[in-house]
């Protein structure tokens, strides 16, 4: 990166290890975008809002627009690129196109993330876990009922 203050960091990424070179106050979101070019996250607001940069943490569904490249010094990182690895992921990417949950496509890798997160944790949630699971995530183009579809059918209910 050769900015002031850039640190040699290594992060794990989809199973690998990436050596970078960055200021460990930057954004995991540019690091992922700009240093190891995984574009599935999106960044929306910039301000943890929308969900449109969410990727998995360790199983957990993160917002990465904020949070400092250095928190996640020695966590597996999961983005929507890598989220095919595991079965639920693979399901809930089936489903969201089986259930055409997508419109214009920018929230739609958070929301799988958030999807994964979710039924790797409670693998048969009601509509209302879905629904709270879902709330951080905003959909402009009115698709929102379609992905709650595509969860119900990716945990099989």
């Amino acid at each position: 990166m050769g900015a002031c203050g850039a640190v040699s960091l290594t992060i794990r990424v989809n199973g690998q290890s990436h050596e970078i070179a960055s200021d460990p106050d930057t954004p995991l979101i540019y690091v992922l975008r700009d240093e190891l070019k995984l574009k599935g996250a999106k960044l929306g607001c910039g301000l943890e809002q929308c969900g449109a940069c969410a990727v998995l943490v360790d199983g957990k569904a993160v917002l990465s627009c904020v949070t400092a490249v250095e928190a996640f010094d020695g966590q597996d990182i999961t983005t929507v690129e890598g989220i095919s690895a595991e079965e639920t992921g693979r399901r809930v990417q089936a489903a969201f196109v089986e259930a055409s949950a997508a419109q214009c496509g920018y929230c739609t890798a958070g929301l799988v993330v958030a999807a994964t997160a979710l039924l790797t944790e409670t693998p048969d949630p009601d509509r209302e876990t879905i629904l709270a699971a879902l709330t951080p995530h905003l959909c402009r183009c009115g698709s929102h009922p379609r992905v709650v579809k595509a969860v119900q059918r990716a945990a099989g209910s």
